[in-house]
């Protein structure tokens, strides 16, 4: 079997939008998207957008925030008009942004938040990720809320071990939560990342092909993951009877 030819557009410019609820962290996402970006060379312009309301209800039209970003491998003065990306993390988003889309370009939501709830409030009689309403765009569908926290908890875990660590305290279970919760929710991440990138996504020499392939070593190397949990339990049963003869 021949290998697989990749198909990869080269752009001189992009413009690209992050769009959610103001306390999704659109602002924040779009100042780390600028760094990763100014870091590679490229020139750039950005355009915050606030919501209009102060404290707008969650899910709805006017408390939408964006961010967005134009970089390009040569000078640029503005922070453009159009976006080529979008990417909309609820249907407020979506809706409040699609206007400003020129058919073609590419839109990523996080379908997790397209709920019938969140549907009904930001005004869609039916989703438009099951009808035509996007038939004229390149649509990515990715569950990006609930990898971003997936990620954050994990992290978090980590961070709570090491802090106990350095406090002199013993960490066996800690430890343990943690490295169990970064291997395999690393492993539930780059899972949905495969599906997101289709064929290329298990394409040799791709970002997400490498990580598909080494996350599952990492679940194996210094204890495997039915090892951790055991340990977990073992440390909560040795906890819970401790605290039975303090009783």
């Amino acid at each position: 079997m021949g290998a697989v030819t990749k198909q990869v557009k080269q752009l001189d410019r992009v413009i690209i939008r992050f769009a959610g609820d103001s306390g999704d962290g659109m602002q924040l996402t779009g100042d780390r998207f600028t760094q990763e970006s100014a870091a590679f060379g490229n020139d750039l312009s950005t355009l915050p957008n606030f919501p209009a309301e102060i404290r707008a209800p969650q899910g709805t039209l006017p408390g939408v925030s964006s961010f967005q970003v134009h970089f390009a491998d040569h000078d640029i003065l503005t922070p453009g008009d159009a976006p080529d990306v979008l990417v909309a993390m609820n249907p407020a988003a979506l809706k409040a942004n699609l206007a400003d889309m020129k058919p073609g370009t590419a839109i990523i939501v996080d379908s997790h938040d397209f709920s019938a709830r969140n549907l009904t409030k930001a005004g869609y009689v039916e989703s438009p990720l099951e009808n035509d309403t996007l038939a004229d765009y390149a649509l990515t569908r990715a569950k990006l809320a609930q990898m971003a926290l997936t990620i954050d908890s994990a992290a978090l875990l980590i961070y709570r071990a090491a802090w106990l660590r350095d406090s002199g305290a013993n960490v066996t279970r800690e430890a343990a939560m943690a490295k169990l919760a970064a291997t395999e929710g690393a492993q539930q991440v780059i899972d949905a990342a495969v599906q997101m990138w289709g064929g290329r996504g298990v394409q040799s020499g791709e970002t997400v092909e490498r990580l598909y392939r080494e996350i599952r070593a990492l679940r194996i190397y210094e204890g495997a993951s039915e090892v951790q949990q055991l340990i977990i339990g073992r440390d909560l049963l040795k906890a819970h009877g401790q605290d039975k003869d303090k009783r």
